[in-house]
């Protein structure tokens, strides 16, 4: 059979996000090499492959020299990793393995020539006959060579006896310079693991898969109670649904009156204005509405607590509770600096598809480059936000992403910067001077999809809620934030 024809089994490495970005899984037969600093889960990502080996029938081989076979099963099992019917066979300088193999001074490796550790190695393969194998680390087998040319020439031989054996092979090593560019070449597959502090969190990233392709780019991933957990980088896909530009109203006659009947399906709205404005007021109504005409909707919070949220609602008469309890409102609170932006997105699509969500408010995009783990700059994340509201989008689903100005009066700029592009609607509220007193007015300075009033319109926050009036004519000098009557001054709008 040519190389063209060759059919390749794939196989579950046991984390579901990194067979994503191994396009299927690790293809069984093939050596796969787990680089990464000490403590980034190379260890753990191996004992989660070995165990969905054996969940699958499989007989598994743990060759390990760094911690005894009964300190890894007591530490696999503190996170519910059970690998007790694996057989391991230990291969460190203190084993009984090493000592009956040979007398090796590990102090002085190179005086070894022989590959004595190698071959019993393979004796102990074709008694147990595994279908997968971990080598925890290889280091030690390159500790064991004389040069670097005898290491590639036991390395290739030992593959090859393992591929015409069908025994995938997972190894783990920490960088180095020495050997590192052999064991690469050699390796089928190559997955990094990368951890920098709190911020910029766990990071993921396959450099190789031989045959097949892989996701590239950096990922999420996080080390949980459960194990490794892996959160690949949303990609682009097709629509899932045809474009339906069904209208979300607010609620609220004037606004809605103001966007030409309310916010569409599949498209993204921008809310922007500066701090206390009432920018989570306006999406809230949206909230409610949606939800209590049986839209499923959801809301992620950065920048205030479910408690505020809630009393805040219950106080403008919004049945928040009800909504939720109902299961037609999902609200959560993003805690600081305890996801990827990876994981957030990976959240909100599941959640979106698990519930039918038809509108996902994200409150705020301030708060959401503030709170995710940082493993890129400012633009590498407002990237990540905007693969996760093409990928809600195009499920037809309507997103609001609210957006602090730092100006309070004045609109020198539609939002905050460079996110202008995320938007199909932008809607914008802000503080106007009158006379001494501060007042506010909500417009719209663009909209994709239908039309769109031209004049802003005042509006106030009561204890009934928003409270939206008539247009603001009669006045010029609004967009500055000040602004002065002109003609006969005798239409004046008021928001009663």
């Amino acid at each position: 059979m040519s190389s063209s024809e060759r059919q390749f089994t794939q196989l579950s490495s046991g984390i579901s996000g990194l067979d994503s970005l191994l396009r299927g899984g690790l293809v069984e037969g093939r050596l796969y090499l787990v680089i990464g600093p000490p403590g980034t889960g190379k260890t753990l990502l191996g004992t989660q492959f070995l165990e969905a080996g054996l969940e699958a029938g499989d007989d598994v081989l743990f060759i390990h020299a760094e911690e005894s076979a009964s300190d890894l099963r007591a530490n696999t099992a503190e996170l519910g990793i059970d690998i007790s019917n694996a057989t391991f066979l230990d291969v460190g300088p203190d084993s009984e393995f090493f000592e009956e193999a040979e007398s090796y001074d590990v102090v002085k490796p190179r005086d070894v020539e022989d590959g004595h550790l190698i071959s019993d190695i393979r004796e102990a393969i074709e008694r147990v006959d595994p279908d997968r194998v971990l080598i925890d680390p290889i280091t030690h087998f390159q500790y064991l060579e004389p040069t670097e040319y005898q290491f590639r020439k036991r390395v290739i031989s030992f593959a090859r006896f393992l591929q015409d054996r069908e025994t995938t092979v997972l190894a783990t090593k920490t960088p180095s310079n020495q050997m590192d560019t052999q064991l690469r070449s050699l390796s089928d597959g190559i997955i990094s693991l990368s951890y920098g502090d709190e911020k910029a969190g766990r990071r993921i990233r396959l450099r190789k898969h031989r045959g097949i392709g892989q996701q590239d780019g950096s990922h999420g991933m996080e080390i949980r109670d459960s194990g490794v957990e892996v959160y690949p980088a949303l990609e682009p896909e097709q629509r899932t649904r045809s474009f339906d530009p069904t209208q979300f109203s607010a609620g609220v006659p004037e606004l809605d009156s103001l966007l030409d009947g309310g916010l569409e399906r599949g498209t993204v709205t921008i809310l922007s204005g500066p701090s206390g404005v009432g920018k989570s007021t306006t999406a809230t109504e949206f909230l409610a509405s949606a939800a209590a005409d049986g839209s499923p909707a959801l809301a992620y919070l950065f920048d205030e607590s479910i408690d505020t949220f809630s009393h805040r609602c219950e106080t403008f008469g919004i049945p928040l509770s009800e909504l939720r309890d109902e299961g037609t409102l999902l609200v959560e609170e993003v805690e600081s600096l305890a996801l990827s932006p990876e994981e957030f997105a990976n959240r909100v699509k599941t959640q979106a598809e698990e519930r039918g969500a038809e509108l996902v408010v994200i409150d705020g995009i301030a708060g959401y480059k503030n709170a995710i783990k940082r493993g890129q700059d400012d633009v590498e994340l407002r990237r990540r936000l905007h693969a996760l509201t093409q990928q809600l989008t195009r499920g037809n689903t309507a997103v609001v992403l609210i957006d602090q100005r730092r100006d309070v009066t004045g609109l020198h700029e539609p939002t905050s910067e460079n996110v202008s592009y995320l938007a199909d609607n932008i809607v914008f509220q802000n503080y106007i001077e009158v006379a001494g007193e501060l007042q506010r007015v909500v417009g719209a300075l663009k909209k994709r999809v239908g039309g769109f009033e031209t004049v802003p319109r005042r509006f106030e926050i009561t204890a009934d809620g928003l409270q939206v009036g008539d247009p603001v004519s009669g006045m010029h000098g609004v967009f500055e934030g000040v602004p002065e009557q002109h003609g006969d001054g005798n239409n004046q709008s008021s928001t009663h």
